[in-house]
């Protein structure tokens, strides 16, 4: 039987891991890194614990670190394009809105010429 030592020994060493991978990034990891980061040290650590209930911690925090990360994966992808497709729809209403402004400014400035005539 594993011993509640060799548990959390096994659990603290995949967050110190997910750590220092974070801490060795040069730059900020993407929605789509950061889901896989997610759900493989949240995997592993659930593996781990029901790894040590049937007596190899080890393969479970492997085998759910791999399931895991490929599921966090998949819905930081799907977070990401979401990201990316609001990022698209506010750059198009900021086009838009200055549209708006110029033509205002153009209608104001008709407005004025047209009583400027009379």
């Amino acid at each position: 039987m594993v011993s509640y030592n060799m548990l959390r020994h096994g659990v603290m060493g995949v967050f110190a891991g997910a750590l220092l991978l974070t801490a060795g990034c040069s730059e900020p990891l993407s929605t789509r890194e950061k889901g896989a980061l997610i759900g493989g040290v949240g995997g592993a650590g659930t593996g781990a614990i029901i790894g040590s209930a049937v007596g190899n911690p080890a393969a479970g925090a492997a085998i759910g670190g791999a399931v895991g990360g490929l599921g966090g994966a998949v819905v930081g992808d799907q977070m990401q394009g979401q990201e990316r497709q609001q990022e698209r729809l506010e750059s198009e209403l900021s086009v838009q809105e200055r549209e708006i402004r110029q033509q205002r400014r153009e209608i104001e400035r008709l407005n004025n010429d047209r009583y400027d005539e009379y």
